[in-house]
């Protein structure tokens, strides 16, 4: 009788904060998807993202605050470890050689799906990992439905998440506005920014 694969789920993000919506995909993840374990990276050097991103050391410790609560959740600091930009294909090539065993699951959202064909070597992608979509996991609830023909060969697996209006930029502006998060993020998240005084104009 063959055993079944290791289910490693593959959750990346900026992070920067972390928010309530990142931890309901993370548990909807692990449990729709019956994963072993899942992997959370915070992003190092974004190549995609034309703002400068909050140290590593803040976005790695606020990562590990939002998450703890998940057990088969675990952070992942090798993308910030490594020099120059991060790409996805590259994590996913050191999982693999890691464990070879494993099935790979590259959960992300909507948003992120659709723009795939832009992300570095997308097709490679797609060989070494399963996609599993949020497909109405945006920010902005009156978004358009998710179109799976913007995927390279359309293939994914889905992940149900209610669409969960938070985004990190939103909260990045209640708090520069001095306006409470604490619905926005774990409690955890909210202590660590007020106590390293993160996104404040001060």
């Amino acid at each position: 009788m063959t055993t079944a694969a290791y289910r490693l789920g593959v959750f990346g993000g900026a992070f920067d904060p972390p928010h309530l919506a990142h931890v309901a995909l993370a548990r909807a993840a692990i449990d729709q998807l019956r994963l072993d374990e899942l992997r959370v990276f915070p992003t190092g050097q974004a190549w995609h993202k034309a703002r400068a991103l909050s140290p590593g050391e803040h976005r790695l410790a606020m990562a590990r605050e939002a998450f703890a609560g998940l057990p088969k959740a675990v952070v992942d600091d090798r993308e910030l470890r490594r020099e120059g930009p991060t790409y996805t294909i590259d994590t996913l090539r050191q999982l693999r050689a890691e464990r070879p065993d494993a099935e790979l699951l590259l959960v992300i959202g909507a948003d992120q799906a659709e723009a795939l064909h832009g992300w570095r070597e997308s097709e490679a992608i797609m060989q070494l990992a399963t996609l599993a979509v949020a497909a109405r996991a945006r920010p902005d609830p009156d978004a358009p439905p998710f179109d799976a023909s913007t995927l390279p060969g359309g293939r994914y697996v889905a992940v149900e998440l209610p669409t969960m209006p938070v985004s990190a930029t939103q909260i990045r502006s209640r708090v520069q506005a001095g306006q409470d998060i604490a619905e926005l993020v774990p409690a955890g998240v909210a202590r660590y920014i007020a106590r390293h005084h993160l996104y404040s104009r001060t």
